[in-house]
């Protein structure tokens, strides 16, 4: 049975090979392609990989030796402008045709809806062979990716958003068509895989012929080790694993800091990520988004300057630290479907505070794995003129209500590890994924 895998990046494991800078994102993915041909014996896969390169390497196809194993991983690549998956390359089904055609698979997976490669691969190879394992749903989150923000912000344009035709509008509308690709993808593909019931939710209203597979995600295999100890950890520290787009909701961790601030003025929230707030060097400001300039304006208003901390880009060793070390781990995100963030959080045993969005009661039960209070599109604030501060004050109160009963944090640590590793089990997910290959291929 072969199977090409078509990812959103180039492997760990491949860039390591190549020597070329390997990115943090998609860790597991390296893990599952070892689970696979260490067990090619049982499974029968032969398994290709092919990922978007921004400029073209000198061979096409390659064999990544894996260790202790007689068969490597076959790579593949095709020339793709990640940075801007709303433009769709008119020569990418060339490439991706050029790929199947080598490689001859039986099932081609395709990991994520977002980018042109996969409506690329649904274009020109058989449905019933097609499978997309959704992660986001650029469609849902361009319904909500203006983030109950201020009129000004939105429609404010600074130097950096003009010169990148990057303003939040522009990022709004971006959205908007890479939610018409990835419909249109979905309309194609025979086969989907997800895991929450939005996703199910909208494959199903999207493409009622389609088969939609359950398979819950495998995490990156660092978080399944060590737990989370109230006696360890930074007092009255939050830690937040993004906040350089609205969707991810920053803003209202920033606004909901003067109410936690009152009852604990020790309070530091740690965000991890590129930091868009800088603001020191004139390269700084020539540099910054309107919604980098408007935290900075949350910031100072707020006198925050020495209570918010920009972590940078950090791996997964250094994630993995800085989760144990946080006080209570926040997701304030407008719309997920589940976030691999909250489930290393809840695999570590660290306490949780969420948005309840999207798919986030699929893998978070509120009251036993920690506390998920109304998030964006709440009919809580359908009424309120202002529902930005009004969300504000409800997280407020939901940090608050976590910090003011310790034993409560340890009993929801460890419900919220036991139901994580439950869901996150990599082998009963590995075992999904091959009965899935499996029925796809009886299809022939």
């Amino acid at each position: 049975m072969r199977i090409l895998w078509i990812c959103n990046i180039m492997l760990p494991m491949v860039a390591e090979h190549l020597g070329l800078p390997a990115s943090n994102k998609e860790g597991w993915l390296t893990g599952l392609a070892d689970t696979i041909l260490t067990n090619q014996e049982d499974n029968h896969i032969e398994l290709a990989v092919a990922f978007p390169v921004g400029e073209a390497l000198a061979e096409r196809k390659i064999e990544v030796s894996v260790s202790g194993k007689e068969k490597g991983l076959i790579c593949y690549w095709f020339t793709e402008d990640t940075n801007h998956p709303e433009i769709y390359p008119p020569d990418l089904e060339a490439q991706i045709k050029n790929i199947t055609e080598d490689w001859k698979p039986d099932v081609v997976h395709c990991f994520g809806t977002e980018y042109p490669h996969t409506l690329a691969v649904t274009r020109i190879y058989p449905a019933e062979k097609v499978l997309i394992g959704i992660q986001g749903l650029c469609k849902i989150y361009a319904e909500s990716y203006l983030a109950d923000l201020p009129e000004r912000v939105i429609k404010r344009v600074t130097f950096r958003d003009f010169l990148k035709k990057d303003s939040i509008c522009k990022q709004h509308a971006k959205f908007i068509k890479r939610g018409e690709h990835e419909i249109e993808a979905v309309c194609n593909a025979g086969h989907v895989t997800g895991r929450t019931w939005i996703d199910k939710k909208f494959t199903m209203e999207t493409n009622e012929k389609v088969q939609y597979h359950f398979m819950n995600e495998t995490l990156r295999s660092n978080f399944y080790e060590g737990s989370w100890d109230l006696d360890k950890c930074e007092k009255y520290s939050i830690f937040l694993s993004q906040g350089d787009y609205p969707i991810k909701g920053l803003h209202y961790m920033l606004k909901a800091m003067p109410k936690i601030l009152e009852t604990y003025p020790e309070t530091k929230v740690y965000v991890a990520g590129n930091s868009i707030v800088n603001y020191k060097t004139l390269k700084d400001k020539i540099k910054i988004s309107s919604y980098g300039k408007y935290l900075r304006e949350l910031i100072q208003e707020n006198h925050l300057e020495d209570k918010i901390v920009f972590l940078g880009k950090m791996n997964a060793v250094e994630m993995k630290a800085q989760f144990l070390k946080a006080f209570t781990f926040v997701c304030p995100s407008v719309i997920e479907n589940s976030p691999n963030s909250l489930g290393e959080a809840m695999l570590l045993g660290v306490p949780c505070v969420t948005a309840e969005v999207g798919g986030i009661n699929s893998i978070f039960n509120n009251g036993l794995d920690g506390i998920a209070y109304p998030g964006y599109g709440s009919l809580e604030y359908a009424e309120q003129a202002d529902k930005e501060t009004a969300q504000s004050k409800v997280l407020a109160h939901a940090v608050l209500r976590m910090w003011s009963d310790e034993e409560k944090m340890k009993e929801y640590s460890q419900n919220a590890s036991e139901h994580a590793r439950r869901t996150h089990d990599g082998k009963i997910n590995y075992k999904r994924l091959v009965e899935i290959y499996c029925n796809i291929s009886r299809e022939d």
